[in-house]
Formats: C-alpha cells, sequence, structure tokens
C-alpha cells in the first residue's frame, strides 16, 4: 500500500519541459509555460488601445454612432456601456472585468482596464488584462447647434396650415410628427393664425418633412423661392425657399356635402356624408346606406368638396 501511494505521488508531481524555454512545468495541452503561452498569443491584439470619445460640453452628452447622444457621468456604468460599444472586436472574447482607471477630471483621458478570456489551444484558456484610453474630443450636438444658431439662419420654410375653426387634424398631425421624430431636422417654429411655420436650415431637410407630410395627412402643397445674395464672380446664388402646406379643412366626425355630380362618381353616394377617417386618404361613410368610399388627396382637391356648416 505504501509503495502505490508513493507511485501515485511521483505520477501527480511529474512534470515536462516548455516545448519553447524549456521550463520545467506541469503538462497541459500546449506544453508551453504561462510566459511562453502569453508571447506568442496576444487577446488584445485588433483593439485599438486609443479611442477617439465625442463629447458635447453645452450639453453634457456623448455620441453613440451614429447619432445618438447620451448623458453619462464619469466613471458611470452609462459611460462604460458607451466606451464598450465602441469597441468592436470586444464581442469575440469573453470580457471577465471593466474598470476605469482613475485619471485628471479635466485631462480630457477615460482609460478602461479590461480583463478578458479567449480558448488560444485545445481546452487552454488564456486570461489578459489590458487597458484602452479614451481621448475625449470635443464636439457640438445637432440640438445645441439648433439652439445657438438664429432662426434668421434659415434656407427653408414649410407653412403648414388648415383653415377651419377646430383644427382636430392639425392637432392630430402634432401628434404624429412627435411620434415619428419627424422635426428632428427643425430649426425653429412660430405659431400663425392658421397653422405652423417650420424652419429648416437645409431645402433637403423641408423636402423630407414635407414628404412626411403627404404621406400622413391630405396636403396641398405649393412652392416658391426668392433670390437672397448673388456671386457674379463665383457665379453662385443663394435662395430661400417656402413651402406653404394646406390640410384639407377637414375633421374626423365632420358632415360633408356632395354635390350631385361629385356623389354620383363616387359610387352612387348621398349628397351629405360623415368623414370616418382622415390620413392621405378620407374615407367617407354615407349615413343612409353604410356604404364607404376612399378619396385620396388628388380627388380631394380636383372635387372641391366642403363641409356642410
Amino acid at each position: 500500500m505504501e509503495m502505490e501511494s508513493r507511485l501515485d505521488q511521483r505520477q501527480e508531481t511529474v512534470t515536462i519541459l516548455c516545448c519553447l524555454c524549456g521550463a520545467p512545468i506541469t503538462s497541459n495541452p500546449s506544453n508551453m509555460c504561462v510566459h511562453c503561452l502569453r508571447a506568442q498569443v496576444d487577446l488584445s491584439q485588433g483593439i485599438p488601445k486609443q479611442c477617439a470619445l465625442v463629447y458635447c460640453k453645452f450639453c453634457g452628452r456623448y455620441l453613440l454612432p451614429p447619432k445618438t447622444w447620451l448623458v453619462a457621468d464619469l466613471e458611470s456604468k452609462e459611460l462604460m456601456a458607451i466606451c464598450l460599444k465602441r469597441l468592436k472586436r470586444l464581442s469575440k472574447l469573453h470580457l471577465v472585468d471593466a474598470s476605469f482607471v482613475w485619471t485628471e477630471p479635466h485631462a480630457r483621458r477615460i482609460r478602461l482596464r479590461l480583463t478578458v478570456q479567449q480558448e488560444v489551444f485545445n481546452r487552454t484558456v488564456l486570461q489578459q488584462s489590458f487597458v484602452v484610453e479614451f481621448v475625449v474630443e470635443l464636439q457640438q450636438c445637432f440640438d445645441c447647434q439648433r439652439e445657438a444658431a438664429k432662426i434668421e439662419a434659415w434656407e427653408a420654410v414649410v407653412q403648414l396650415r388648415q383653415r377651419v375653426d377646430h383644427k382636430r387634424t392639425l392637432f392630430y398631425l402634432e401628434q404624429l410628427i412627435l411620434k415619428h421624430n419627424a422635426h428632428e431636422d427643425v430649426l425653429g417654429i412660430r405659431q400663425q393664425r392658421d397653422g405652423l411655420d417650420f424652419y429648416f436650415i437645409h431645402r433637403s431637410h423641408a423636402l423630407k418633412f414635407l414628404s412626411f407630410l403627404n404621406s400622413v395627412a391630405c396636403v396641398r402643397q405649393r412652392n416658391s423661392n426668392h433670390l437672397v445674395s448673388h456671386d457674379p464672380n463665383n457665379n453662385l446664388y443663394r435662395y430661400k425657399y417656402t413651402f406653404s402646406a394646406e390640410i384639407a379643412p377637414l375633421c374626423r366626425e365632420d358632415l360633408v356635402f356632395l354635390p350631385p355630380r361629385v356623389a354620383a362618381q363616387l359610387g352612387g353616394l348621398s349628397c351629405l356624408v360623415l368623414v370616418q377617417r382622415i390620413t392621405n386618404w378620407i374615407l367617407l361613410l354615407d349615413p343612409r346606406t353604410g356604404l364607404e368610399q376612399s378619396v385620396d388627396a388628388g380627388t380631394y382637391w380636383r372635387l372641391g368638396l366642403s363641409r356642410f356648416a
């Protein structure tokens, strides 16, 4: 029994030589010591040791590409999440630990100590720690740019109007604009007698906003422009564009009068119909027969339907 126990102890303490440096080590699948294994494999390869982090000093938010700005305090979990999302190859490794390395608050440097693991050889897991430095770059976010810019610097304006006593359709359209974030490019908004004026820095932003309006409401638009300045040396012209968007003066549950000729064209509806739903199509309901008929924006403005006062 004593002889068997000694043999078992010898078998447990048997060592081999490292295949690179020749140092005696305990047997492992890679047949290399820890120092040689770390020298051969670098888990941080492909992960940048220095990365840029965009920060807006006016509102105190960090940029999460492509265009999301988030509020995060120094050494907070929100800031750590933003930093880790900037490291793309990190998702291929197993992140064991992440912690901030203290730096001066005014140094515009944020350091993270990361500890990762990965199986490098057959059943051999290597763990490595390294530091990633984020350089904070100052950049004004788009919201702060709009607040700093004067509203007179607009290039295009969309004049949204609904000429009716109770502007229920206009109020509903305001909720859709907020829901779909269609006002993200708006420089400023001014309230007018029959609606709102939306000011934009670029003409393309106004056209995008008009496209949204045409997709959710029955709108008729007219365009105009006037020359602001002209540089004859470089042949450059600067215009200001005005887009007038008029919403159909109909609201849900309105009573609409149809001329006999128009009622016949719409499938034999009665002369008095109700507006059941209004989007970029107007759904009319005949209360006498229960028939429904949809009218698009072009047909509505061509027929000139009117409310029954």
